[in-house]
This record gives structure tokens, C-alpha cells and sequence, in this order.
């Protein structure tokens, strides 16, 4: 053995101390496993305004799209006005049968349903304001499915996610009862991404589900689809005179930009070279619908809310909090 000797010249390099045995175990490379990359994904920071933005936005859009239903809950929820009766064989329309309320419990939920969407929006217990908002807008779904449209099969996923979120915690009456009770607690910038992430993901798959829907039906199939809408019963004074202006061949364009748009969706919002493109097309687009087809105008405004809660830039939200700090 050779032991600790000084190396004569040229003699290779040797490790000082006990050789390794024979049946010692290799160095191991942790490779990230798909639990400890979702982990990562889920627990990353996220701009707290995400939340904020749909939690003010969405209520007041789905109130708004409600309106002209409270404003006869009684002929809406109560044997005063018609109700689908029960259906003697089982009919996945009708999932769940509830027996129409009285009168006078049918305007008690409408209040219910009012009070609880105005608390979320203004951030007033703001999470379980959302909870009683998602119950309200359960039963009034299944209670009546003849007026079950996407705001109203939609909105409560929306609310149930603000509900196990931390939203009001920058925004709203509470955070300015909890800045009141100590003005140098600082007010958060960001959350964990968990409940981002799920408007993130629930957007893509709501768009890909759209695209699937019109493939099934005529969308592929008529180029001019899109221009036979316009002269619906939706009509407005925008749709009438964009008929007027626009050639015809535009109309094709825009179906098969709204397709490319809807069908890639998981991918163009994935992808962070296409994401400011699709978004401002997403937008672009529900604006557009809700002007030019007005009874739809609260699912624009909830869709436009929910796009940019979830995807607006960081850099923007990041900014709008700082200087929200400064005020």
C-alpha cells in the first residue's frame, strides 16, 4: 500500500482517505417527478390582482345577466308562473328535480342571491359570501333548466373556486377593516398560483370544449355561419351596419379565426409567445359578441373578466399593485 506518501513525479492523483467498497451504492440525480413539478406549478407566486380582478368582475357580470329574472322571481321559481314538471323517465336535462318554492321564499332567494354576489364583489366576508352566491346560483340552475344558459352553468364553478381561494385579502371591505386595525401590516402582492391556476385551466378546456361543439355542428360546414347569425333575433344597430360594410368573404374569416382561436386554446395560452395574441383576440372577440349580439352582453363582460384575472401580464398586475400601494 502506497498510504499517504508524497507522490513521486508523474504519479496520478490519488483520493485521500478510505477507497470506496466495491458494492457502495452510486451517487443518485434526482430527476423532478411529475408530483414534485405539479407541487411547483401549484405553490409558485401569483399576482394576487388574478383573484381580485374576477372576484369584483364576475358577480357583478353574473347579477347583471340575473337581473331580468329577479325581477320576477316569483313567476321564475314559485307554481305562480310555469314549471317544468317532473319528467316521468330519467333524462340527463333534467338531473335533479326541485319542487317549485313559495312566493314568498322565491323572492327571499333572490335577495339572498343579490345581497351574497354584492358581498363578493365588494370583498366583504368575501369567501363565504361566495359560497352562499354559488348555492343560490346552484338551485336557481337546476330549478329552472329552460333558462340554465352558459352564465348560468358556469358561474357557480367560478364562485366555489373564489370560495376556497384567498380573494379580499388586497382589495375590498375586509382588507380595509384589517388595514384600518393595523396600517403597517403590509398588503399582499401575491398568492399561491393553486387558485389561478384553476381560471387558467378552466378557460382553455372551456374554449377547446366550444370549438369541439361548433366541429359537431354547422361551423365547418357553412362558411357563412357567422353572417347568418348576424340577422338573428340578436340584431343590433352595430351588427346591422357591420352587415352593410363588411364584404362577405370577411364573415369566413372570422369563423375560421374564432375555430383556430378556440380549437389551439390550450396551446396558444400555454405558450408564452402566443399568449398576448390570443388574449387580446379573446377579448377582441367578446366584445364584439356582446355588441353586436346585446342579450349575450353578461357572458361577454363574465368571459372578458375571467380572461384577464387569469391571463393579463405580470408585469401589469405587478405594477397596478405598487402603484395601488403609493395611493
Amino acid at each position: 500500500m502506497r498510504g499517504d506518501r508524497p507522490l513521486k513525479k508523474g504519479e496520478p492523483a490519488r483520493d485521500k482517505g478510505i477507497a470506496p467498497r466495491a458494492d457502495a451504492p452510486l451517487p443518485q440525480t434526482h430527476v423532478p417527478t411529475v408530483v414534485g413539478l405539479l407541487s411547483r406549478w401549484l405553490g409558485a407566486p401569483e399576482p394576487v390582482l388574478r383573484l381580485e380582478i374576477i372576484r369584483i368582475a364576475a358577480p357583478l357580470a353574473t347579477l347583471g345577466f340575473m337581473s331580468s329574472r329577479l325581477a320576477h322571481a316569483d313567476e321564475w321559481l314559485s307554481d305562480v308562473g310555469f314549471q317544468v314538471p317532473r319528467m316521468a323517465i330519467p333524462d340527463y336535462r333534467q338531473p335533479l328535480y326541485l319542487s317549485p318554492l313559495s312566493p314568498t321564499a322565491a323572492w327571499i332567494l333572490a335577495a339572498v342571491m343579490v345581497v351574497s354576489g354584492l358581498a363578493v364583489a365588494a370583498g366583504f366576508r368575501a369567501r363565504g359570501a361566495a359560497l352562499v352566491f354559488a348555492g343560490t346560483l346552484l338551485y336557481v340552475a337546476l330549478a329552472d333548466r329552460l333558462a340554465a344558459f352558459t352564465v348560468s352553468k358556469l358561474s357557480p364553478a367560478v364562485m366555489l373556486a373564489l370560495a376556497a381561494s384567498p380573494c379580499g385579502v388586497r382589495f375590498g371591505v375586509d382588507a380595509w377593516r384589517r388595514r384600518r386595525a393595523d396600517p403597517e401590516a403590509p398588503l399582499p402582492a401575491h398568492v399561491a398560483a393553486a387558485s389561478p391556476r384553476f381560471f387558467q385551466v378552466l378557460l382553455p378546456v372551456f374554449y377547446s370544449g366550444g370549438a369541439l361543439a361548433k366541429a359537431r355542428g354547422d361551423w365547418l360546414k357553412n362558411p357563412i355561419l357567422l353572417f347568418t347569425h348576424l340577422h338573428d333575433s340578436y340584431q343590433t344597430a352595430l351588427s346591422w351596419a357591420v352587415l352593410h360594410v363588411m364584404p362577405g368573404w370577411a364573415f369566413t374569416v372570422i369563423q375560421a379565426v374564432v375555430f383556430t382561436l378556440e380549437c389551439g386554446a390550450p396551446v396558444w395560452f400555454a405558450w408564452k409567445r402566443t399568449r398576448g395574441v390570443a388574449l387580446v383576440t379573446a377579448i377582441a372577440m367578446h366584445a364584439l359578441i356582446g355588441l353586436m349580439f346585446w342579450p349575450v352582453r353578461w357572458f361577454s363582460l363574465l368571459m372578458i373578466a375571467l380572461w384577464c384575472g387569469a391571463y393579463a401580464p405580470e408585469a401589469w398586475l405587478e405594477r397596478a399593485a405598487a402603484r395601488s400601494t403609493r395611493m
